[in-house]
Parts: structure tokens; sequence; C-alpha cells
């Protein structure tokens, strides 16, 4: 198993595109697997014979683990520098012995570092419902419960506590996990349990949302006489990153007793797969025009829809724009990323009468809400409210994006 991404320790395997006895070729994609960020392909390092697979789709590895092997001919491994399973392991022994001699461990108990083994996926939680009572507390034996199942708080807010204050005990959480033992129940996929740890991490903090009306008439007039035509979502993308630049403040991170402003204005943008959300990430969006960033933004979506993003494609956002609106939906309350202070949602436009002074009579126009959701700890209602204001005001003239 390659090393996928920084972050990545583990990865599922979701499909092998080749059979024992099968004849490989150098860097040909023969295992799909699943990162908790994308789907991506595990390529051979030679060409040769599939000898044998030892690993199993449907379950995690980690890195470093052998997920099968190729038999290959001297002169292949000569051509492309591969050196074969058991020269690579010596190399790791020698190394090993001599981390282990400056008193640095590092080698998994009972696991050869080219073993497969099979790993837990490293963010755990249990689905439950919403409960009504409960105790913030969690006493130590609860803690050592939990983490033998791998819960976090918000996993068991459902239980209702019979303790002091309505805190939870392990008899509490032990008679709950009886009760739902016959439940309909399925795995949460890596996507699934990294947008779930996402959102817990993120709700540590006081979020709050404002919203403002958008009227998009001129806005869709000017988008239909363009050739090609630009997604709505770009012409907001590049709205919100030049607001931000005039107030780059409000998507500055609190250190401590520091507000640490962005060096750069990388937005990223809400994408929906298969059970979660992707969040690609656009680079210096408030110094390249619309029609620059039309391709770049159609290649991100493309990549995103299908799992293909690397780490390189969704780090580093200062912020996130989602069109919550394709689903209809007229008003939401989106969540920013743990490491975003602001996300910018835009809704579904839908036909208003508005009152004109012009002609001092009712017209119909298109409206859509915009909905800023951000860190109260570093702006105000009030900040935030300028903020959407500039750009409903920049969106008002999109000849200027």
């Amino acid at each position: 198993m390659p090393q996928l991404g920084e972050s990545i320790a583990e990865a599922t395997i979701v499909r092998f595109n080749v059979a024992v006895g099968d004849t490989v070729e150098a860097d040909q994609e023969i295992i799909e697997v699943e990162t908790n960020k994308a789907t991506m392909g595990v390529t051979t390092l030679c060409g040769g014979v599939v000898k044998e697979i030892l690993a199993e789709e449907g379950v995690s590895y980690a890195v470093g683990s052998v997920l099968g092997t190729v038999e290959a001919t001297e002169e292949e491994l000569e051509r492309t520098g591969v050196t074969t399973v058991e020269a690579h392991q010596e190399e790791h022994d020698q190394a090993q012995a001599a981390e282990e001699e400056a008193n640095v461990h590092f080698k998994t108990e009972g696991a050869g570092y080219f073993e497969p083994k099979a790993v837990e996926p490293n963010v755990k939680g249990l689905p439950v419902p919403m409960g009504k009572k409960g105790a913030h507390y969690i006493s130590p034996r609860m803690r050592a419960r939990m983490n033998e199942l791998g819960l976090q708080a918000a996993d068991i807010s459902a239980v209702t506590g019979s303790g002091a204050g309505g805190r939870v005990t392990v008899e509490d959480l032990e008679q709950f996990l009886e009760y739902i033992s016959t439940w309909p129940a399925s795995s949460a996929s890596p996507m699934r349990l990294a947008v779930a740890d996402a959102m817990r991490r993120s709700w540590t903090r006081p979020l709050a949302t404002v919203g403002m009306p958008l009227v998009m008439d001129r806005l869709l007039e000017y988008r239909s006489k363009q050739n090609p035509k630009p997604g709505l979502t770009l012409y907001v993308l590049r709205a919100f990153a030049l607001a931000l630049s005039e107030i780059p403040s409000a998507a500055g991170y609190l250190i401590g007793g520091k507000i640490v402003e962005p060096r750069a204005f990388d937005i990223g943008l809400a994408v929906q797969v298969e059970d979660g959300v992707m969040v690609p990430v656009l680079r210096s969006v408030d110094t390249k025009s619309v029609q620059e960033l039309s391709q770049e933004y159609s290649d991100l979506v493309d990549k995103a829809r299908a799992r293909r993003l690397t780490e390189e494609h969704t780090k580093g956002g200062v912020a996130t724009v989602t069109n919550f609106g394709t689903f209809g939906l007229t008003w939401a309350t989106p969540i920013p990323l743990p490491n975003e202070t602001l996300i910018l949602g835009i809704s579904a436009g839908v036909k208003k009468p508005v009152w004109s002074d012009q002609v001092e009579t009712f017209i119909p126009v298109t409206e859509a809400e915009l909905n800023l959701t951000f860190d109260h700890r570093v702006i105000d209602g009030g900040d935030a409210g300028r903020l959407l204001k500039r750009v409903v005001e920049l969106l008002s003239k999109p000849e200027t994006l």
C-alpha cells in the first residue's frame, strides 16, 4: 500500500482489476482503493505476472502493507530499478535495528512492516438520533469504555443518562447498545466517516449564519450572452474572493491572542458525491477573471465527481462556496470546514414580486438567498453582513467579474 497523501495512514480496497496469473506492465493500475478523501488507483512498480494477491476487497490496510506480489525477470527489475520484497524487508530490518539501538521504536507490535495488516478506519462513530437528556461530563470509566468502542461524545447524545445531573453511565450506554442491536445497520464508508469527523470538529466553535437576498436577473442575462456559459456558482466564487480580499480579516484564524490573515484567497467548492461531499480548491480566485477560472473550475468538478482529487487539489482553502440551490432549497445553514472560518451558501432562485420606485409598482424578479456561516469568534454579525452586502454588490455588476 503506497503513501497516498501526507495525512493518510491507510486505505480500503475497493476492487482488484487483475487476478492471479495475469500479465501486467509497469505503472499499470491494478487496484482501486478508497481513502477518507478520494478513490484512486494503485499501480504496479514493474512488469511481470501476478503471483499472489494477499489483500481482500472491502478491507482497510495500513500504508506499507503488501497487497500482492508480481513475479518479474531480472532484466525488468534492472530496467525499472525495483527491489524485491525480500531485499526491501532486509533494508527495513537493518534500519529498524539502528532505530532500536537509538531507543526509537516505531514498529507495530506483532506485525512486520511488510505483512498485510488489516486496520480499522481511524475515524469511528455510531450514528444515533438526538436525545433530550444527558450531561457533558464523562467519567474516566465511561471515557475508557467509549475509547474501546471507538465512540465520540456526540455519538452518545441519544442515550438518556441515569447518573447524577443526567450523566450517562457505562450501564446506560450498554443498555442503549443492546436496545439498538437489532436495528438495521450498515458500515459507514470512509467518506461518510471523514465528513462526520470534520463536522464534529467544526462544531466546537460558535458558528452563526446571516442571509441576504440576491436579485439575479442582471447576472442571468449577462451569463446567457457568454460562450461558453460559466456556472453561476463560479460568479459567486469570484465575487466572494474579491470581497474577502478587501476585508481579509474576515477569513482569518483565531490562534491564541492573534487573528492570522490568509496569504492567498483560495476558495473551495463543495461538490456532492456519493455518500459525502468533496471540496476542491480554486487558487488565487481574487486575481483571475471568471473566464480565466472557468476551465480550472470544470476540471476540478469533474475530478471531484469521479473521486479523483488528490491532497494537492483539496488543501489550503480559506473559505468555501456551496450551491445547495441545486437541490431546490431556498434556505440553509451550511457549516464551514474545521480549517476555515467562512462558508457561503447559494439557494435556489425563485420568482418574487419586488417593489420598484421607478415604475411605482411590483415587478417580478428572480431572487436567490445568500447565506454566510462564520466563526463568531473571528467576526461579528455586522462584519459578516457587510461582507455579504459587498458580495451582492459585486454580483450586481457581473461584467466586472
